[in-house]
């Protein structure tokens, strides 16, 4: 497996990681997906992507290193996705274990994701890596 970081404009946005991404996240398109990363770019958002063996886009992966007063410095991942085709075959632990080294690197104390209620499978891996379930995350609509 090959998982690199795609910078913004990097055509392998839109071909490869996007079809991964809309899986967890079915309402971006290639307009909403460039402008989103154009605008959180500057603010430390990134992309990474798990290829196969066959250069096949499989995982896919957003996420920032954050600063704050709780953490002083987390790698928080805002998107974490298998491929359906590719699940249960090693794609999500392989980008988790990126990220953690990416998080170690730069310092960071925590990886830190927050999972829909309803995602019971995901949550099920997250345990299975030992994540943890530290806090209730509360929202707002305001739409």
């Amino acid at each position: 497996m090959k998982i690199i970081d795609l910078e913004p404009g990097d055509p392998r946005l839109v071909a490869d990681l996007l079809p991964v991404l809309r899986e967890l996240r079915p309402h971006l398109t290639e307009p909403l997906l460039k402008s989103v990363y154009e605008e959180g770019h500057p603010q430390g958002l990134r992309f990474t992507a798990a290829y196969d063996a066959d250069g096949v886009c499989v995982g896919a992966a957003g996420w920032r290193t954050v600063a704050n007063t709780v953490d002083v410095r987390k790698l928080y991942v805002d998107d974490l996705v298998t491929a359906e085709r590719a699940r249960s075959g090693g794609v999500g632990r392989a980008l988790l274990g990126y990220l953690e080294a990416r998080a170690r690197e730069t310092g960071c104390t925590l990886l830190d994701l927050d999972s829909g209620t309803q995602r019971l499978e995901a949550h099920r891996f997250y345990f299975r890596e030992r994540m943890a379930v530290t806090a209730f995350h509360f929202g707002k609509d305001l739409v």
